[in-house]
């Protein structure tokens, strides 16, 4: 049996000539204020409450530890939003009058 040596795709005789990739900016096009009207955001309550509205994670005997540690992540992802909220001036706390 003959090996023949195999190319790698897309690799040409002759050279490097390799087109070079668009530059590009890594964040996108620039934001603008105007178009688009920054609202504050509002702290939740209860942060799972969504996600238990699905109901009961399929878990069979598990289900009210995961449910607690469930919640336990969606609280400090909610804090975690809440600090990155406040650093960009967008939190807002609800007021009772």
């Amino acid at each position: 049996m003959s090996s023949k040596r195999r190319r790698k795709p897309g690799a040409k005789g002759g050279g490097n000539q390799q087109k070079q990739p668009e530059v590009r900016d890594f964040w996108g096009e620039e934001f603008d204020a105007e178009l688009i009207p920054l609202r504050p955001i509002v702290p939740s309550h209860d942060p799972s409450t969504m996600v238990r509205s699905l109901g009961a994670p399929p878990l069979g005997a598990r289900d009210a530890a995961a449910e607690h540690y469930f919640a336990a992540v969606y609280d400090r992802a909610t804090g975690l939003a809440m600090a990155l909220a406040a650093t960009a001036d967008l939190l807002e706390f609800e007021t009772e009058e």
